[in-house]
């Protein structure tokens, strides 16, 4: 009996209801940023290991955007990583229990200390490490994989189009893109060998070979996504992330502690219409590209107001 694999969300929902609008694809690396005073530089890479600490994000993001402009499903196999290009594809182990899963790369974090990926719910649920909340673990970056979801991104393919051909590659009728690998990736301490793959697992904690027609494609029901550009430095001032504006100081105040944990926070005391108003800021950033990462995080929080302000 064949075992279906379904690495993305399979019919994806937004409030209980299911969505008949196809995400179009983007391909996104993006320019350096800084989060909390630690710059972080994305690039494009197809041999990346790396070990530390995996946390998740669940029913809070739920139906928001992410960094390269998809729907987050918390129930598809997907994860949130600073520097790797979007989409990408990695192996995640949890290095207590040995357990593995696979990923899709669409979004950009964790920002907290040590912590090198977020998991979807699901990923985590794979991994065991919903209660713990946290888990030290092993990212492998797929070559073959990362590659194919790159050629399909890049020539607008959304989610549906880049699992396509992630079943294709898995069944051999798309042979693993080993020469562009050799040109297109960046020099890099030589990965294991396993690490090129044939094809997906059946299992996500196995590395057995499944055939393409057990492979279950995720549903295309998800909302139009937005490409986010990405923004060159702004030189000669700063940006920083406004999240509300009160006719109080003590309404400020309980919203600045609140949203203490996403950075730095202010008050900036300002007049509209001739009124004072009480703005609650987080920054300053060094670039509208790192505010507008921190302001996508507080967005799908259900901080609906938050925008990037220029001082």
């Amino acid at each position: 009996m064949l075992i279906i694999v379904c690495l993305g969300a399979c019919g994806s929902t937004s409030g209980g209801k299911s969505s008949a609008v196809t995400q179009r694809g983007t391909y996104k690396v993006g320019s350096p940023y800084k989060i909390s005073g630690v710059w972080y530089t994305p690039k494009e890479e197809f041999t990346l290991v790396e070990t530390g600490v995996a946390s998740w994000y669940g029913p809070g993001f739920h139906g928001k955007s992410t960094a390269n402009g998809e729907r987050y499903d918390q129930t598809a196999r997907t994860a949130a990583h600073r520097t790797l290009q979007m989409p990408s594809i990695v192996r995640v182990t949890n290095l207590s229990n040995g357990q593995s899963t696979v990923v899709r790369i669409n979004d950009r974090g964790p920002f907290a200390s040590s912590r090198v990926i977020d998991l979807s719910r699901t990923a985590a649920q794979e991994l065991d490490i919903i209660r713990k909340g946290t888990a030290r673990v092993r990212i492998e970056q797929l070559q073959a994989e990362s590659l194919a979801v790159k050629d399909v991104a890049i020539n607008g393919g959304g989610p549906a189009e880049q699992y396509d051909a992630l079943a294709q590659l898995a069944s051999g009728r798309q042979a693993p893109p080993q020469q562009q690998v050799m040109a297109t990736a960046q020099p890099a301490a030589a990965p294991p060998a396993a690490q090129v793959q044939a094809g997906w697992p059946a299992n996500p904690r196995s590395s057995a070979v499944v055939p393409v027609q057990a492979l279950a494609l995720p549903g295309s029901g998800a909302p139009t996504m937005a490409s986010l550009a990405t923004t060159a430095p702004f030189s000669g001032g700063s940006f920083y992330v406004q999240t509300g504006s009160f006719s109080t100081a003590e309404n400020a105040e309980r919203q600045r502690g609140a949203v203490r944990s996403y950075g730095s926070s202010e008050i900036s005391q300002a007049s509209a219409a001739g009124r004072d108003v009480y703005r609650v800021r987080l920054g300053p950033y060094t670039t509208s590209d790192a505010a507008g990462i921190v302001a996508d995080r507080l967005k799908r929080s259900g901080y609906g107001d938050a925008r990037v302000v220029g001082d």
